[in-house]
């Protein structure tokens, strides 16, 4: 009864684990992380739906995803497939955040019965439970990013290793065989370095058996014993099937079996140490700079990261102490066959972990860059989603903690039993407990408000951005994404991503150059297109990051005639004496002094024919020798009309316009882009001009106009 009473409580603990995680993910991360990986692995999970490997629209340069490999024509991500195709579980059934609270219910649950395989259901619970509770588990099991589901499929290969070597009949040894290798040759699929370093304890243990097994001889093949070869055999055999996998998959994708995707964006983003590159972004790796970040990067998992912090640490200090004493007294009295993995064999495995994942985390130097700047645990991705590379490393901190609290529980109940009543051992327990849980409370919640709020800072900011999306509805669009970031798609806006096939009700190409876009306009001709801009700066920093961000989606139109007149009228600002106007191209521009100040609104004309544009010189007096701005194929045309306040104080209008000249005509694209500038001339987007919105300076008004005459 006590045992079944544990099972369904574990069952329960995962499935509040789960709802956990899948309330932070909607919540906390409702426009996914500051890691824009996430939209990669679910654009994955959309192709792979679809049935296919890459993408490969008519213009890859316009819809190039972040991290996307880009090869004759074809983009396809930099990642393998295993995590994105467990994601399209829930991208398939319309809820994606559904996958995640799966594969977080399913690590717990794994946790509490790899756990009770070490020692005893009653740790397993409590394991599960210190698993569940660590900031690093809750807040990467509630993005889209490998981390968790390749732990799940690392659990899923010790729990199936763990019972293959303690199987009592020869159904249950083939069948947890098989489990671990099919779940361990999945795992090196999706993230073959990361299940490399989980396996190594367990395949140091498999050649200590086999080679032990030979030693003594007497076995049915090569002296080794049927049993032992046959669940070897499974498990080495389906592993490297999974490696087979991985390789073909690289075949097919990048042209060479040896050849990762991620090589094939990055040839020096991977382990080892020497120059390290990616996307233009170097350092110098060396084992001394390797060395000073893996410890920076381990202080802050144990202090910040797993449950309580340091008070979760210390638990799983004492366990590990405790567990290594009972393991060498064990050995003093009969020193077992490897191949009788008894619980002291058990704890030596995930012990093993605590070996392995940090030594080999050594050689990547990934954990030098979620660091950004060393020495200062609250910047960087590590200050908002944790040391994530060493994900694995929760699951012996668990083990070993939910083992040093019992421990220690079990000594001051018998202490207490021994030495007091049983009114005031009641007593003294319970001051005991209520102690413990106030500080390992107080750790708790230290260690998760400031990833809390940073991240919340973020959402707050994408929330502002996508307000324009919010209830908009498309058909048959296409939407122009800025590119702050560079011309990447999804980078930072991951949720503007395109159908696997770009036929959804919109299609968002990258704001390019004026030539680009007017092909992208060309191709997509059966589409409405719209342009999404921002006014505001979109800062990496997280403190930058509050700045306000007012966003607009605007209906966009293509022009074509011989001649377009363009009206602008800005409102006279506060305090303004004087003013200029200028047009300009790439490559000339012509200037002009306002000759009469209007006491409210200052209208300016200008002109485009093909190859020229000019202004009205009304009410202008010219200060440039030429009238004419001159141009050659797509570029854009800038009027900016400039106020000067008393004491030199300025504040610039500006606007925009993309045009393109053809044989006999010139087609423009309406309406332009329009910035309010203070101090300077062109402020880019925290200038942007949005109708309404506040804090510009008194008296600015901004109406434009578009007469299009066609032959």
């Amino acid at each position: 009864m006590r045992d079944r009473r544990r099972r369904a409580a574990l069952v329960a603990l995962a499935a509040l684990s789960g709802i956990v995680v899948f309330w932070l993910a909607a919540d906390l991360f409702a426009h996914y992380s500051s890691n824009h990986d996430e939209g990669v692995y679910l654009q994955q999970a959309q192709l792979l739906l679809d049935g296919q490997l890459w993408m490969q629209p008519a213009i890859p340069d316009a819809v190039h995803p972040w991290f996307f490999v880009e090869d004759a024509g074809r983009l396809y991500p930099k990642y393998t497939p295993v995590p994105a195709g467990m994601f399209a579980l829930g991208v398939a059934v319309g809820v994606p955040r559904l996958s995640l609270a799966l594969v977080a219910a399913g690590s717990v649950a794994l946790v509490g019965l790899v756990t009770e395989e070490a020692f005893d259901d009653r740790v397993g619970l409590l394991a599960a439970g210190l698993f569940a509770a660590s900031p690093l588990f809750l807040l990467d099991s509630a993005v889209f990013l490998p981390y968790a589901p390749t732990t799940l499929l690392n659990l899923l290969f010790a729990l199936g290793y763990l019972r293959a070597c303690r199987a009592d009949t020869s159904t249950r040894h083939r069948t947890y065989a098989a489990l671990a290798g099919g779940a361990v040759g999945l795992a090196f699929f999706a993230r073959p370095y990361t299940a490399v370093l989980f396996a190594a304890p367990f395949v140091g243990h498999a050649l200590a058996v086999l080679a032990v097994d030979w030693r003594r001889g007497g076995g049915a093949v090569l002296g080794i014993s049927r049993s032992v070869l046959e669940r070897y055999a499974l498990i080495a055999g389906l592993g490297l099937a999974g490696v087979g996998v991985s390789l073909a998959y690289n075949a097919v994708v990048t042209g060479d079996p040896l050849v990762f995707p991620y090589q094939a964006f990055a040839p020096q983003d991977g382990p080892g140490f020497g120059v390290r590159r990616i996307l233009g972004y170097e350092r110098e790796y060396t084992p001394a700079l390797a060395l000073r970040a893996n410890a920076e990067v381990l202080w802050v998992l144990l202090t910040r990261w797993v449950v309580a912090g340091p008070v979760g640490s210390l638990a799983a200090g004492v366990g590990l102490l405790v567990a290594a004493s009972r393991a060498v007294r064990a050995v003093g009295v009969s020193v077992p066959h490897p191949d009788d993995l008894g619980d002291h064999g058990a704890r030596a495995l995930l012990a093993g972990l605590l070996v392995s994942v940090p030594v080999g985390n050594v050689f990547f130097w990934g954990n030098l860059n979620v660091l950004a700047a060393l020495d200062v645990p609250d910047d960087g991705l590590v200050s908002l989603l944790g040391p994530f590379y060493h994900f694995d490393l929760l699951v012996p901190v668990a083990a070993f903690g939910a083992f040093g609290v019992l421990t220690v529980g079990d000594w001051l109940r018998s202490v207490v039993a021994n030495r007091w009543s049983a009114g005031t051992g009641r007593a003294v327990v319970a001051g005991v407990l209520v102690a413990v849980i106030l500080v390992a409370g107080v750790a708790q919640a230290a260690a998760l408000t400031g990833p809390v709020e940073r991240n919340r800072a973020y959402t707050d900011r994408y929330e502002q951005a996508y307000e324009p999306f919010a209830d908009r509805t498309f058909e048959d669009a296409l939407v122009f994404v800025p590119t702050p970031y560079g011309e990447w798609l999804n980078h930072p806006f991951q949720s503007l991503r395109n159908d696997p096939e770009l036929d959804g009700p919109a299609v968002y190409a990258l704001d390019r150059s004026p030539g680009e876009n007017f092909a992208v306009l060309d191709t997509y001709d059966d589409r409405t297109p719209y342009r999404y801009t921002y006014r505001g700066a979109w800062n990496p920093n997280v403190e930058a990051s509050r700045d306000p961000i007012v966003a607009t989606v605007e209906p966009l139109q293509v022009a074509r005639g011989d001649r377009h007149r363009v009206t602008f009228t800005v409102g006279r600002v506060v305090g303004a004496e004087s003013a200029t106007v200028r047009l300009a191209s790439s490559e000339v521009a012509v200037q002009y002094g306002v000759e009469r100040l209007p006491d409210r609104n200052l209208t300016v004309e200008w002109t485009v024919t093909p190859g020229q544009a000019r202004v009205n010189e009304s009410n202008l007096r010219g200060y440039s020798e030429e009238s004419v701005v001159r141009f050659e194929n797509a570029t854009d045309l800038s009027l900016a009309v400039t106020f000067t306040q008393a004491g030199g104080s300025t504040v610039t209008y500006r606007q925009e316009l993309t045009v393109e000249r053809t044989d006999d005509a010139v087609r423009v694209v309406w309406p332009p882009e329009t910035t309010v500038c203070r101090l300077v001339a062109d402020c880019g987007r925290e200038g942007t001009y949005v109708d309404g919105a506040e804090g510009y300076v008194g008296g600015v008004s901004v109406a434009e106009n578009l007469t299009t005459h066609s032959p």
